[in-house]
C-alpha cells in the first residue's frame, strides 16, 4: 500500500486486521494532504505570487465501496476506532449514535443469522448477511483539526406540497472520506446529473467485490466509469492550486485502487485490466493456499460436459444451444432422471433464458430465483419435494441470498460452474438430506467451456481444471 500501487487481493478471510491497516493508510493520506494544504495556505498568505498546486477539484479523496450497511459500519468503526487517528481526535457521540442507528439493526430487532443454533447457516453466509443488509447508502466523514464529523447523503423526500424531491450531495462535497454502496452512488449520480463527488478520488477501496457481483455488477461498472471525470460544476475550487494532472484529466492514472474479493471472476479480471491504470503499477495477491478444489459426497461423480465456442461474445448462445440440444434432451429421455431433477443456473441472464425455454416446451417446473417471495418459495419447494413438479430451476443468486437446504433432489444439472465453489458441494449434498438415498441414486452433470477456467479451479483445483480443459 505504501508504494501506492493498485492491488487486487483475493482473500476469503475479510479479517479486521486488514480493514484496520487499510483504514490507517487512507487516513494517513488525508491527514498528510490536509497538513500540506494548510502549510501552503500560510505560505501563500505571505507571498501570493507563488504557484503551489496541492489540491483537486473537490474535497473527497477517499472512496470506500461496501455492499451492505453492515459492512460500512465495520469500516466506520475501523476509521474511527483506537489507533486509526491521532489520540487528540474524537468523534462526536451524537454522530456515533446516528451511524449506529442508520447502519445497524433497528432497536429491538433480532438477527436470525447470529441467533440461530450453530450450524444452521454456513459461516460465510452469516458473515455476509448478519446485520443491516440494506444496499443503498452514502455517508461521508469530514476530518477537521481535532474531530471527525459524519455527513449523511441526502435521500429522496416528500416536500410539503406532496411532490417528491431529490437533494443533491450537499455536505458530502465537504467530506474527506466517502462510505457508499454502488447502488447508493449510482442513484445519487443519476439524480444529480453529474459525478462531481467522485472527480477527485485518490484512494479507492472496494471491499467485498464478490458480494457486489451477486448484487448487480452493472452498478460497480457504472461507479468505475464515473471516477475522476472532469466536474461539471467547479463549486469552490481554486484553480490556481489544482494539480496539473487533474486539469489535464489524468487523475485516474494516479488513483490507487485496493480491491478485495473472496474469489475472482472474469468480470472482476476485466475490471482489473481495464480500470486500474495507476502509473505506479498494479498486482494481484492471493492470500491463503492455492486452489485445491472442494470436497463432495463420496461416491457421487460429476459428468463434466465441455462445449466449444469461438469467442466470449457467442459463449452464452453456444451454452444455451448445447443445453437445449444435448443436455436437456438427455435428461428428459430417461424416465428416472426426468423426475426430481434440479437445474442450477449461475447467470441471471441465462436463468431467464432457460426458464422461458422450459415453459415454452411445456415442462412442469418449479422456479426459485432472487425475486421469489416467501410464499413462492414455499410452494415451489413443496411441489418439487412431493413430485408435483418434476423439475426445479434454481438461480445462483437465490442460493446466495437464501441458502436454503433443498430436499427431493436426485439429479443435478449445473448450467455452468457456480461462482462460489461451496455451492457446488452443497447442491451435491442435498440429495442425502432425504433418508435411504444412496450415491448410486444421484447423478450430476456440469456444463463448461474454456471461459470457465477460474470457476473450475475453485471446484476441481488448478490441476483438475487444467486436465478438464486439456482433455475435454
Amino acid at each position: 500500500m505504501a508504494a501506492h500501487r493498485d492491488a487486487l487481493v483475493i482473500d476469503t478471510a475479510r479479517n479486521a486486521e486488514t480493514r484496520s491497516a487499510v483504514a490507517r493508510h487512507a487516513l494517513t493520506h488525508v491527514l498528510r494532504k490536509r497538513k500540506r494544504v494548510l502549510k501552503n495556505t500560510e505560505v501563500l498568505a505571505k507571498d501570493p505570487d507563488q504557484t503551489l498546486q496541492d489540491q483537486s477539484f473537490s474535497r473527497p479523496s477517499i472512496l470506500i465501496l461496501c455492499p451492505f450497511r453492515s459492512h460500512a459500519l465495520k469500516w466506520f468503526n475501523a476509521l474511527t476506532g483506537p489507533g486509526a487517528l491521532p489520540e487528540n481526535y474524537s468523534v462526536y457521540g451524537r454522530d456515533r449514535d446516528r451511524v449506529a442507528k442508520a447502519f445497524g439493526l433497528p432497536e429491538g430487532a433480532v438477527d436470525k443469522l447470529t441467533e440461530a443454533p450453530l450450524g444452521t447457516y454456513p459461516p460465510d453466509h452469516v458473515a455476509t448477511f448478519s446485520g443491516n443488509v440494506d444496499d443503498k447508502f452514502r455517508v461521508g466523514l469530514r476530518i477537521t483539526k481535532r474531530s471527525v464529523k459524519v455527513i449523511f447523503g441526502a435521500q429522496r423526500h416528500n416536500d410539503r406540497d406532496g411532490s417528491k424531491k431529490h437533494n443533491d450531495s450537499g455536505g458530502l462535497h465537504g467530506c474527506d472520506v466517502l462510505l457508499a454502496s454502488p447502488l447508493g452512488l449510482r442513484t445519487g449520480i443519476e439524480n444529480e446529473g453529474n459525478a462531481d463527488l467522485l472527480s477527485s478520488i485518490e484512494i479507492l477501496v472496494g471491499d467485498g467485490l464478490d458480494i457486489m457481483s451477486q448484487q448487480n455488477w452493472e452498478h460497480v461498472k457504472f461507479v468505475f466509469d464515473h471516477l475522476n471525470q472532469m466536474p461539471k460544476d467547479a463549486r469552490d475550487a481554486d484553480f490556481s492550486r489544482i494539480r496539473s494532472w487533474c486539469l489535464d484529466g489524468q487523475a485516474g492514472f494516479l488513483r490507487q485502487s485496493l480491491l478485495f474479493t473472496a474469489y475472482e471472476t472474469p468480470e472482476l479480471r476485466s475490471l482489473y485490466n481495464s480500470q486500474l491504470k495507476n502509473v505506479e503499477g498494479k498486482c494481484r495477491l492471493a492470500i491463503g493456499p492455492r486452489e485445491s478444489g472442494v470436497s463432495v459426497p463420496e461416491g457421487v461423480n460429476t459428468d463434466f460436459m465441455y462445449f466449444d465456442c469461438s469467442g466470449a461474445k457467442n459463449e452464452p448462445d453456444k451454452r444455451f444451444e448445447f443445453f437445449t440440444s444435448q443436455v436437456l434432451p438427455g435428461l428428459l429421455k430417461s424416465a428416472v432422471q426426468r423426475e426430481h431433477a434440479c437445474i442450477f443456473v449461475p447467470s441471471s441472464f441465462d436463468f431467464i433464458r432457460v426458464e422461458n425455454h422450459l415453459r415454452k416446451e411445456g415442462l412442469s417446473v418449479a422456479v426459485l430465483s432472487e425475486y421469489s417471495t416467501p410464499q413462492d418459495i414455499s410452494r415451489a419447494r413443496q411441489a418439487f419435494f412431493t413430485g408435483k413438479k418434476p423439475l426445479l430451476l434454481v438461480s445462483e443468486r437465490f442460493h446466495f441470498y437464501r441458502r436454503y437446504k433443498l430436499r427431493g433432489i436426485r439429479h443435478l444439472v449445473f448450467y455452468g460452474p457456480p461462482d462460489h465453489a461451496r455451492y457446488y458441494a452443497e447442491f451435491l449434498s442435498f440429495p442425502f438430506l432425504d433418508q435411504e438415498v444412496e450415491s448410486s441414486d444421484v447423478t450430476a452433470r456440469l456444463m463448461y467451456s474454456k471461459y470457465d477456467r477460474m470457476r473450475l479451479e475453485r471446484i476441481a483445483g488448478r490441476e483438475g481444471a487444467k486436465e478438464l480443459l486439456a482433455g475435454r
